[in-house]
């Protein structure tokens, strides 16, 4: 019988980092307050070995992730299916409410999310997503299994992981 053989590259770099603000509201009736994280980013794929006898190229998940954190930096992160905050786009800014609090921000300062909250376990399985989405559009396969690591402050990290994508 031969070894089981498992293949898996990963990718952390200080670059893809991404600086973001939000808040999440809880179910009690508490919000906290509008703030931001410096989030670190850090993905792990699994696969078998491709004619180059590589997963996948270091340097195009290199690229892929850093456009997907890109997209989220210097951002105001707002769930568009959170139970409890109301969004409203109008016009050229975007109006938040919970209870009897409310935020409003310009359009372009936001990125609106289709999660629930913007909590880092969410943002890691939104990563996950739109980097299968980048894989797929540069003619990639998908991976066995994707992991992706959110660190939201040094010592504070949630990992999303998925098989058999």
């Amino acid at each position: 019988m031969a070894p089981s053989e498992e293949y898996r590259v990963r990718v952390t770099k200080d670059y893809l980092v991404f600086c973001a603000a939000h808040f999440i509201c809880f179910e009690n009736g508490q919000c906290e307050y509008l703030h931001g994280h410096n989030y670190k980013v850090g993905a792990e794929l699994t696969g078998p070995l491709g004619a180059a006898q590589m997963v996948y190229d270091f340097i195009l998940v290199k690229k892929l992730l850093r456009k997907i954190v890109d997209s989220l930096d210097h951002r105001m992160l707002v769930p568009l299916k959170s139970p409890m905050i109301r969004v409203e786009e109008r016009g050229s800014s975007v109006r938040l409410s919970f209870e009897k609090k409310e935020w409003i921000f310009p359009r372009e300062d936001c990125v609106l999310l289709d999660m629930e909250s913007t909590t880092a376990e969410l943002l890691a399985r939104w990563i996950a997503g739109q980097l299968l989405q980048e894989l797929a559009r540069n003619s990639l396969p998908p991976p066995q299994r994707i992991r992706i690591d959110v660190e939201e402050t040094f010592g504070q990290t949630a990992t999303y992981e998925t098989n058999g994508v």
